[in-house]
């Protein structure tokens, strides 16, 4: 039995209302409301909206584990009778097709393993205790006694389409004394229909709204469209009024950029037609009506309104912009605007894409990727408050983590086994695409991916000096190095993922990039043994590791004129060096003492040729924290602020408020933050931060200046206090002011 009593349910699987009445005739000490509605839901009590979280609860494996949402509710009740009042819609527990949805593209196998909904129907459930001044407690569920009815919105797809219907909207529903004697009664979900994953209190931080955009009209396109610019792209949530006759339809298409017409552009590169579309059909003659998308968001900045007839009125258009990721921890200005301009929009890209998961897009996909929480994880830590974001991420990873006997269909409908330990790079996993694509490598299972596992906890315990994070996920990170060691094939290598993802010269070189991380993640587990106290599982890890750097350096470690460097295995008959090939081992410190300085010189060598970085997003932070670590900041500064790609600046020259997929000018998306690893920088090589202890309890603080500012401020919150590094140059000279207040000690 789950913690919240039984579900109800109006039987469909479309959205609804449920409303109960409740007498109090005692004064209150105080009130609690546990409740889910699953996919989404939204609480009212006496005609106010509990709260200010959006899209409750988060997204998770509903079959394994399912959030609930606490309210203090003692101020929203009153004595005498009370309306308790919800909406539920479809949210990915039961995904609706409508419109556009994920589908893998033409180039891809089709996929054996698509996407099953976790329920029959939508359903509700909650527990409301209130606690009396006299000692006495009244419990409250959900059960028959509530009345359901269809909800004005009658189609919600997770991917930002919504479909309302306002004559269907019954004012003062969520009021005490409605008349709900035509609403049907809530039918109990039977045990056996009931969602199967075990109940525990959110985790993610809520999804809140953090600004406001109105829309501002651009022109008519075609007589037909009317565009509007909310002059930010976005995960937001559009509201607006409208006045018509009823039965007039408006329908509005979200885009992230606009076609050389000027008209929306839904067109995602050459992957897909993304046909959003929010239509509203009026719902009274002649009124003005409040429209406010409900379970789901649309991800762009722009808009383009249909209207069935020319009379209808809009006006307060406005997108409210949410994210789980509202709480800043860290702060970055300079006079040098092009730095300013490179932090606001990875910023934004991040509170895009935090969502209860982290999204790789909100626009495409919405699947929760992995590899961002611990490539990106520094650079979002420093800004925002990671603590309880990364307990969720981990806890969905040790969810989707697999068992000896989870299977899934081959392409050809017999059984496959993932394999006992592995960590999908999605989690949750909506649509497991676990079938090598030929020629492209696997998107299932992948180490830069899963070692978010491992490595995303190690940057949880630096940052927030926290033990139990490492305790609650070592068996997640033992287990995957125990399906890992499965992995390498005959030449000591892992190679059957996606190397370095991104590269714009095509230069994956798995086999260098997906060991050095496995390589990484022996270290990191070893790291979290010694701290726990689990010497033999240390020793183990530490010989495995052993194991593989000597096997790294004697197969990709070579010399060329007297000088070592690492080659690209994937090029058998001539030594080629990328920048991500030459940082990775650094990075790792996998390289022997011997070769340490010759490998540096080629890398550096790497970055001098290309004038630029050379890589995905998977060797980008990196090379970008070597080429820092080899004192070459000046490069890292050129590199960023090039007009032309690969640049961080080119994205901001042309236009683009969030960051993009790949380096490019129309990237698939514009906005993805995967290979936001910049910010990083801007903490630790521009102010000089740097963690000596976990928690920055004891830190050393270096600050540079690039040639082209002359002044910044940099500030982040640690656990243990406030460092504020301000630089100013006088008569040419940098000079630095550094002040820490609370308990950290700096090393000089």
């Amino acid at each position: 039995m789950n913690k919240l009593g039984s579900f109800i349910t109006n039987g469909t699987v479309f959205p609804f209302y449920a409303r109960k009445e409740i007498e109090i005739n005692k004064a209150i000490d105080n009130a609690v409301i546990k409740i889910c509605g699953l996919g989404q839901f939204i609480l009212h009590i006496n005609g106010k909206k509990v709260g200010d979280h959006e899209l409750d609860p988060g997204w998770t494996d509903y079959n394994k584990v399912i959030e609930y949402v606490t309210f203090d509710i003692k101020d929203y009740l009153n004595s005498g009778r009370n309306a308790i009042a919800a909406e539920v819609g479809n949210g990915w527990f039961i995904k609706n097709d409508e419109h556009y949805t994920f589908s893998f593209p033409d180039f891809m196998p089709p996929n054996p393993n698509p996407y099953k909904p976790f329920g029959k129907c939508l359903v509700l459930a909650l527990e409301i205790t209130i606690s009396y001044k006299d000692g006495t407690i009244e419990k409250i569920y959900a059960d028959e006694s509530f009345k359901v009815k269809a909800n004005p919105v009658i189609q919600s797809n997770v991917y930002g389409s919504e479909t309302f219907d306002l004559s269907l909207e019954a004012e003062g529903w969520d009021k005490a004394g409605f008349d709900d004697h035509n609403w049907e009664i809530a039918q109990k979900v039977s045990e056996s229909d009931e969602p199967a994953g075990e109940f525990i209190e959110q985790i993610n931080p809520p999804i809140k709204v953090i600004r406001t955009y109105p829309g501002e009209f651009l022109h008519h396109f075609n007589k037909s469209r009317d565009i509007y610019d909310f002059k930010q792209n976005m995960a937001g949530i559009l509201s607006f009024r409208v006045k018509g006759h009823k039965g007039d339809e408006i329908r509005i298409y979200p885009a992230e950029k606009l076609t050389t017409d000027g008209d929306v552009d839904q067109v995602m590169k050459n992957w897909c037609l993304l046909d959003t579309v929010i239509t509203v059909r009026i719902g009274t003659d002649d009124k003005w009506e409040s429209v406010r998308q409900k379970f789901t968001y649309f991800a762009g900045r722009y808009i383009a309104i249909e209207k069935s007839d020319d009379k209808i009125e809009i006006e307060d258009i406005e997108a409210d912009a949410i994210t789980s990721a509202w709480k800043n921890t860290g702060s970055f200005s300079s006079d040098d605007e092009r730095y300013n301009q490179i932090y606001q929009m990875i910023k934004k890209t991040v509170e895009a894409n935090m969502v209860s998961v982290h999204t790789d897009c909100p626009t495409i996909e919405r699947f929760a990727w992995q590899e961002p929480n611990h490539l990106m994880a520094p650079s979002i830590m420093f800004m925002k408050d990671g603590r309880k974001l990364w307990e969720k991420f981990l806890m969905d990873m040790r969810t989707s983590q697999h068992g000896e006997n989870d299977s899934f269909h081959n392409y050809d409908g017999s059984e496959f086994k993932a394999g006992e330990g592995l960590v999908p790079s999605q989690a949750p996993c909506y649509i497991p695409n676990v079938i090598p694509v030929p020629g492209m490598g696997s998107f299932y299972d992948i180490i830069p991916w899963g070692s978010s596992a491992i490595l995303g906890a190690r940057w949880h315990y630096r940052f927030y000096g926290d033990k139990t994070v490492l305790s609650e996920n070592y068996e997640m990170g033992m287990k995957y190095l125990f399906y890992l060691k499965t992995k390498i094939n005959a030449d000591g290598f892992i190679n059957h993922g996606l190397g370095d993802w991104g590269n714009p010269d095509k230069e994956l070189a798995r086999e260098n990039i997906e060991t050095a991380f496995l390589y990484a993640d022996l270290i990191a587990q070893r790291e979290a043994a010694v701290i726990l106290e689990k010497k033999k599982d240390a020793d183990s890890l530490g010989k495995f590791a052993e194991e593989i750097r000597d096997n790294y350096n004697s197969k990709l470690l070579v010399q060329e004129d007297g000088h070592y460097f690492y080659r690209s295995f994937e090029h058998a008959d001539e030594n080629v060096m990328t920048q991500a090939v030459e940082a990775l081992p650094l990075y790792f410190d996998i390289v022997p003492d011997y070769a340490r300085e010759d490998v540096k010189r080629a890398f550096i060598k790497t970055l001098e040729e290309k004038r630029a970085f050379s890589s995905g997003e998977v060797g980008l932070p990196y090379i970008i924290q070597t080429a820092r670590k080899c004192g070459r900041n000046d490069l890292i500064a050129e590199f960023i602020t090039r007009e032309e790609h690969p640049s961080y600046y080119a994205f901001v020259k042309a236009g683009m408020t969030t960051l993009g997929e790949y380096w490019e000018d129309n990237p698939r998306s514009h906005c993805h933050d995967m290979m936001g690893h910049i910010i990083e920088w801007y903490y630790n090589g521009i102010a000089g931060i740097e963690a000596l202890e976990p928690g920055f309890k004891k830190v050393r603080i270096n600050p540079w200046m690039p040639d082209s500012m002359n002044h910044f401020k940099c500030s982040y919150s640690t656990p243990h206090g406030k460092i504020t590094v301000e630089g100013k140059r006088i008569n040419g000279a940098a000079e630095f002011n550094i002040d820490i207040a609370g308990d950290i000690e700096r090393v000089i």
